[in-house]
């Protein structure tokens, strides 16, 4: 399946050799993300999910 996925490297991920970035795909139902150095570990959620993540990332919210 990751073959078939468009990925995008988060520009907030720097430095190193290019190997140590945060990457992120978009399916009709799904956000997949996976870091650079190791591709084949993908993580896999919902929009909905990830959006609550962020917000309680950016608000401090427990």
């Amino acid at each position: 399946m990751d073959d078939a996925l468009h990925w995008q490297r988060s520009t907030f991920s720097g430095g190193g050799e290019g190997d140590t970035c945060v990457e992120l795909a978009a399916s009709p139902t799904r956000i997949h993300l996976r870091e650079s150095d190791t591709p084949a570990t993908t993580l896999t959620t919902t929009p909905a999910a990830l959006a609550q993540l962020l917000k309680g990332i950016r608000t401090g919210a427990q």
